[in-house]
């Protein structure tokens, strides 16, 4: 089926989502084998469980400082080519020739700033399912403010979602991890939809001895009264311990360092394995004279135009990528919990 973009359908989503107990992933993508890796797995994971069309959230950001996506995803590095890149691919993607057709695909628009991304919020934003405005390195009250200000705006036709605080700070940092206080007073002074809360985890994954809290998000979801909470930097915690997130209020939860963190491991790995088929012979042999290649390595076969192509390495990540996502579905839309 077409993107889903409307507001009501978007909402009806999520509603049938909290019905199920399940928890809406959002994963975001930079490329186009990171899209059909995503597209893949939940289309391979949907029949496995029976629902053809399982919903799913395919993110990007635009000029997020720590990581420009759309600038990312094409070399001409022109943000407004790469975004239409992004959502001209999804379109061709979830069309009827598609095998992704049957799939409900929403496209999330993440971190827009303030600032940095004037310029698209030009654009027309009924292209995306939902966005999440983020303001979050501005005083609490500025960012309420900006935030509120942003969401009257749009939030009749799109779904919103608002930082109130920046993820990754610890608890002994300044704007730590939110208090359930400050959700409530930010959930209803900017009367967004979705409110993204510091609930211990970091986006990419770089600190160490993280843990996303549960009981902190027990308690922010409590205060707000009704399931309305995003969990983002999830790759930086192990899937197992984001089994209880429906339980704790969360309705969706956002994912991208796994995918390209947890893929490149693979990648190297095979990559080394292959070494000779990939740089040849003598190459091979260079490297393991100069320590950089270990002795166990063969250096005894040629090099083939098979090993040493793109779509060789994308293979890999691309069937790596499904790997992780189809992890992570199992964990949100874990069908035991329809019967809890």
């Amino acid at each position: 089926m077409p993107l889903i973009t409307d507001r009501k359908q978007v909402l009806e989503v999520y509603t049938a989502a909290v019905d199920r107990r399940w928890v809406l992933p959002t994963f975001n993508s930079e490329n186009l084998t990171t899209t059909e890796a995503i597209l893949t797995a939940t289309r391979d994971y949907g029949r496995t469980i029976g629902v053809e069309d399982l919903p799913i959230i395919i993110g990007i950001t635009n000029k997020y400082k720590p990581r420009p996506q759309s600038v990312y995803y094409t070399h001409t590095r022109r943000w407004e080519i790469g975004m239409q890149l992004f959502l001209k691919e999804l379109e061709v993607l979830t069309s009827g020739e598609s095998p992704f057709s049957k799939l409900k695909v929403m496209v999330h628009l993440d971190h827009i700033q303030w600032d940095d991304d004037r310029e698209f919020l030009d654009w027309d934003m009924g292209q995306f399912s939902s966005i999440m405005y983020d303001a979050s390195t501005l005083p609490f009250d500025l960012n309420i403010e900006k935030t509120a200000i942003f969401r009257e705006k749009h939030g009749d036709n799109i779904l919103v979602e608002g930082a109130c605080d920046v993820i990754g700070k610890t608890l002994n940092e300044e704007g730590g991890l939110t208090t359930p206080e400050n959700a409530e007073r930010y959930m209803r002074e900017t009367g967004v939809d979705i409110v993204v809360a510091n609930l211990g985890t970091e986006h990419r994954a770089s600190a160490a001895d993280l843990y996303y809290r549960s009981d902190l998000a027990k308690q922010v979801s409590k205060r707000l009264g009704k399931g309305c909470l995003c969990l983002h930097g999830a790759s930086s915690v192990a899937p197992d311990s984001l089994s209880s997130l429906f339980e704790d209020g969360i309705r969706k939860v956002n994912i991208w360092t796994a995918l390209e963190r947890d893929s490149s491991v693979v990648l190297f790995t095979e990559m080394v394995k292959n070494a000779a088929k990939i740089i040849g012979r003598e190459n091979t042999e260079k490297l393991i004279t100069q320590g950089l290649l270990g002795k166990k390595i063969d250096p005894g076969n040629n090099a083939s135009v098979d090993f040493c192509t793109t779509t060789y390495r994308q293979h890999i990540v691309f069937q790596e990528m499904q790997n992780i996502v189809l992890n992570y579905l199992s964990v949100f839309y874990n069908s035991k919990n329809e019967h809890e």
